[in-house]
């Protein structure tokens, strides 16, 4: 497979990952998995462009990127976890209880 499919796919899961953000505005949790395709997407441009040149600094700045995307999923279900609990639902919408 040539560099052109890998980033024809990259192309194609950020447009769907930014689509899925633009549609669905309600759904946290949606909004949460948009953002982590879209990083995904971007990792998978990082390798092809990485394996392309002969460079390893773009398959080691995959491993950082994992690394955050990691721990923003994490934070993110856990503050959406204590956002249930306390307005029993997790809709963007009626996150506007929360100011103080």
């Amino acid at each position: 497979m040539s560099l052109t499919h890998y980033l024809f796919l990259g192309s194609i899961l950020f447009a769907i990952s930014v689509l899925g953000i633009f549609i669905n505005r309600q759904n946290t949790i949606i909004l949460l998995m948009a953002i982590e395709l879209m990083l995904l997407a971007v990792n998978i441009n990082f390798i092809a462009f990485s394996s392309f040149l002969g460079d390893l600094q773009g398959q080691i700045f995959v491993f950082f990127v994992l690394t955050v995307a990691a721990a923003e999923a994490a934070i993110g279900l856990a503050i959406l976890v204590i956002l249930f609990r306390k307005l029993d639902t997790i809709r963007v919408d009626k996150l506007n209880k929360l100011k103080g």
